[in-house]
């Protein structure tokens, strides 16, 4: 008989196995230390380290937050987080979301006029000229992370921006059973 746990763990499982043949298939480079599944007695425990940008990537200044998943840099572009997605603040189309203000507030607290590295995964920009990037605080926190673990973005996973998809999807599991932010807020 499967538990409910034991399905999670074979999805995960299955899940690290597809991206992995993805990023082999683009010739994607994984920039996380170790990525490693393992299975033992039905269960599978999926190990991932940090990820890690270069300590040379240019240093910028944020110098205005958008929303929770949007910046300005002092070259005046715009940068979306990859791999997250936060609740709509500034769409036009659409009402303030359930914990959009606090993803955004958050998100403000962690970088506004804070130097920041950035790294690319495959895509330039995306459909509005927003660069896409990962980004990292000076310190090494990396930042569309932080906002996935601490419960204040879900996953958004846009092709061909995949290797650390399978990064941001534990970080999601972890949040939504600790009922973190958005997870215990919104419906």
């Amino acid at each position: 008989m499967f538990t409910k746990k034991k399905i999670i763990s074979i999805f995960c499982g299955c899940l690290i196995l597809i991206v992995t043949a993805i990023l082999n298939y683009y010739n994607i480079p994984q920039t996380y230390n170790n990525l490693q599944t393992q299975i033992t007695g039905g269960t599978s425990t999926i190990v991932i380290s940090t990820p890690v940008v270069s300590t040379s990537s240019p240093l910028y200044t944020v110098t205005r937050v958008v929303d929770g998943d949007t910046i300005v840099i002092d070259t005046g572009e715009k940068v979306r987080y990859i791999g997250m997605n936060t609740p709509e603040t500034v769409d036009p189309r659409k009402p303030v979301e359930c914990f959009g203000k606090e993803a955004s507030a958050y998100n403000k607290q962690l970088v506004l006029n804070k130097k920041v590295r950035l790294e690319k995964d495959v895509s330039e920009t995306d459909k509005y000229g927003r660069l896409l990037r990962f980004v990292y605080l000076e310190d090494g926190t990396f930042v569309n992370l932080k906002l996935v673990e601490d419960g204040y973005a879900s996953i958004m996973t846009i092709p061909p921006d995949v290797k650390l998809s399978s990064v941001f999807l534990k970080a999601e599991q972890q949040a939504r059973d600790a009922k973190l932010g958005l997870w215990s807020a919104c419906k």
